[in-house]
């Protein structure tokens, strides 16, 4: 890489969302299947299933015993700050509103808009970015120059070729191993199968927000049928952000404009398939 000298400091880190495919990256680096990483990075929402908390305790015990920490960082409660900050006279200095990408009912039959997605960067990218440079040494607004170079590992698989990009930052070198590193390339449905194969007995959750609305209809319905906690708070969610203010329309957490708890989510909807691609933030 062009800049990087004999001297520089350099870090192998990996950007954990603690679901199928960082998981398996974390995984093959521990057990020596891949390089060894110097650490990894969980952005915290606070506002992910508890399935995933939990499995989170699980990855940080295998990789303390391993030596490689597993930092938690925060942009803050995106469940808080998105029902509060949109009340007059709530929102302080430490609270802002970086909005969900809610569906809006525009009304008069016309397909719904959505809202402008900002939680992936506020709640999940910059927590991160800002935990690699305190890694790195760097000070706020401190320059890398030739002084580090870091090896950022993403736990994007072969079937998402499209979500494959390259860091804004010249000193940070974004990777991708399950894609271009392992031989041949890794599906999400290869890192599945060997996590049942090597973890029989510790089935791994999808990591993603409770009131996600890419949720597909196959994942409300897993969410109403597996997890009742979850989903009971996703249908209240629902009901709360109806009219936030500062909305143009009715927000829904649903594409069919519908309450969460009477949504068609039974049915196969072939315009959610097509979603994730543009807007899954857990790996």
């Amino acid at each position: 890489m062009p800049g990087v000298t004999p001297a520089t400091r350099r870090l192998r880190l990996l950007s954990l969302g603690a679901g199928v495919q960082s998981s398996t990256l974390l995984l093959l680096s521990i057990r020596g299947e891949l390089p060894p990483l110097d650490a990894a990075i969980f952005a915290d929402t606070k506002y992910e299933p508890e399935a995933v908390y939990a499995h989170l305790a699980w990855l940080e015990e295998l990789a303390r015993v391993a030596g490689v920490p597993i930092y938690r960082v925060s942009g803050g409660n995106l469940r808080r700050d998105t029902l509060e900050n949109q009340v007059p006279g709530v929102v302080g200095k430490d609270r802002r509103w970086a909005s969900m990408p809610f569906f809006l009912d525009g009304g008069a039959g016309d397909d719904p808009g959505m809202v402008r997605r900002q939680c992936t960067d506020e709640y999940k990218l910059r927590p991160i970015r800002k935990q690699v440079r305190a890694l790195a040494g760097l000070a706020p607004g401190e320059r890398a120059g030739d002084r580090v170079h870091v090896e950022q590992w993403v736990g994007m698989s072969a079937d998402e070729l499209s979500r494959v990009r390259v860091s804004p930052d010249y000193w940070i070198d974004l990777r991708y191993p399950l894609i271009f590193d392992l031989r041949p390339a890794w599906t999400r449905a290869d890192c599945h199968a060997w996590l049942q194969r090597e973890y029989p007995t510790h089935p791994v959750p999808r990591s993603a927000c409770i009131s996600c609305p890419f949720h597909s209809n196959a994942e409300w319905r897993r969410m109403r049928d597996c997890d009742p906690v979850s989903w009971r708070e996703a249908v209240a969610f629902d009901r709360a952000i109806r009219k936030l203010g500062g909305m143009r329309a009715d927000a829904y957490l649903h594409p069919s404009l519908r309450p969460l708890d009477e949504a068609p989510i039974d049915d196969v909807d072939p315009r959610q398939g097509t979603l994730f691609s543009c807007g899954v933030c857990g790996t």
